[in-house]
């Protein structure tokens, strides 16, 4: 049989020029990729080179020597490196294989119709070949698309990192990312060791979540398809996400975190990439404020103002618990945790004492009268608008405290919990009447 392909060489390789121009004309009309990315004088020399590789391999094949897999594999990296799927490019060779099978054919009948009975052992010979050079192709083009998107991955990486630092043009480096000049976004960082996204980066990716790319700073996460689109990334205070709100309610991230009871903290809305640098150092001062346990995990900035004052300043919170609540601090450790869950109760319930002793399952006069101990330990009077103020942030300050020593590795007691939210219609009042 090799002799006989030696004999047709030259009329074969006119026929197979024929057959590239046929089957490039097939391919562009039935996969408009190709258009996009060879065209048709790129796509018919791409094939013509594919059909030779497959008639000499069948070649090679016959006289016992390995079948050459290099320029398959060269191809495979090209072409993966084009951005050519790599579906189009199978399709394409189980095609050209069929067609340099039906060409060598006519070229054996047209040169001696008598040998066609001995062309049929070769049919097994070439589709091994063709075996063989797909299997080169494949396997070179996974691994060229797998360092494009490591690549990719580490570039988005950094332009993720480059706005959440505030280092460099942040609209450039937004609408490579494909954020817009103008939205709502936001930052939400997670406490170490939580994960919003499952093999992230990851941000993640920086592993998809809703409006994903399928890159690892889309990871998959709490998010559902509807919601916003979050860009993950593991930093050194947490894994963190950009988040493009658009028309979704900032309280969306804390309600699609909330069922994994992940501890977050969430940024307010900014309207430009130019601001997610200070959005960032936000969400990670509202995750110091996310309580460690009891109650939602995920703090939005706005709503713990207060506790995100204290978490800001640690030297003056420290200077705040010991002058305001030092000596509530001093007292055995029973008495002050009475004293102090009293309080932090009935500031949750904006002074009503009724309502803090229901919270408690107290009567009200025990409520009082814990409250008329805490002034006099502290000489501060809880009818007196300035004194509640520095009560509420001293409180807020040993819990801040508690929920460190609690986040740290070697923590071991957990931190109070928070008392329940405040009922409607709840009136303020003060535990008794100012003197």
């Amino acid at each position: 049989m090799e002799r006989i392909i030696e004999e047709i060489r030259e009329d074969l390789s006119r026929r197979l020029t024929v057959t590239a121009d046929r089957l490039a004309a097939r391919t562009l009309a039935e996969d408009p990729v190709y258009a996009a990315l060879l065209g048709r004088a790129g796509l018919r020399e791409r094939i013509r080179l594919d059909l030779r590789q497959s008639v000499e391999g069948l070649d090679r094949a016959l006289r016992g020597l390995p079948v050459e897999l290099a320029e398959a594999r060269a191809t495979g990296a090209l072409l993966a490196g084009a951005g050519l799927p790599l579906a189009s490019l199978l399709r394409t060779r189980r095609r050209g294989g069929r067609m340099v099978w039906q060409t060598l054919g006519e070229a054996v009948a047209a040169h001696d119709p008598a040998a066609l009975p001995r062309l049929l052992p070769a049919a097994a010979v070439l589709w091994d070949v063709q075996d063989q050079l797909t299997d080169a192709l494949s396997e070179a083009y996974r691994r060229a698309e797998t360092a494009r998107l490591d690549h990719e991955r580490e570039r988005r990486t950094a332009l993720l990192d480059a706005l959440l630092d505030g280092a460099g043009p942040a609209d450039g480096t937004a609408a490579e990312l494909g954020l817009p000049e103008r939205g709502r976004f936001a930052v939400v960082v997670l406490a170490p060791g939580a994960s919003g996204s499952s093999g992230s980066s990851g941000p993640s990716g920086a592993s998809g979540s809703s409006g994903s790319s399928g890159d690892p700073l889309d990871a998959s996460d709490p998010f559902d398809a509807q919601g916003p689109r979050v860009l993950w990334r593991i930093r050194a205070e947490g894994e963190t996400g950009l988040v493009e709100l658009g028309h979704h309610p900032l309280e969306s991230v804390r309600d699609a975190l909330a069922p994994p009871g992940v501890r977050a903290g969430v940024s307010p809305v900014v309207e430009t990439p130019a601001d997610l640098a200070r959005a960032c150092r936000l969400a990670a001062l509202a995750l110091r404020t996310a309580p460690a346990s009891g109650g939602p995990c995920t703090a939005l900035l706005d709503e713990r103002l207060p506790a995100a004052l204290v978490a800001s300043q640690p030297e003056l919170a420290g200077r705040l618990r010991q002058v305001v609540l030092g000596p509530v601090l001093a007292l055995p450790a029973e008495d002050r945790r009475v004293l102090l869950t009293t309080l932090g109760t009935w500031l949750t319930c904006q002074g009503s004492t009724t309502y803090a002793a229901q919270r408690l399952y107290c009567h009200r006069n025990t409520v009082s009268n814990r409250l008329r101990r805490l002034e006099q330990l502290t000489g501060r009077t809880l009818s007196d608008p300035a004194h509640v103020v520095e009560l509420a942030l001293a409180h807020a300050a040993v819990l801040q405290r508690a929920d460190d020593r609690v986040n740290a590795p070697s923590a071991q007691a957990p931190p109070p919990a928070p008392a329940a939210p405040t009922p409607a219609g709840t009136v303020r009042r003060s535990p008794r009447p100012p003197a």
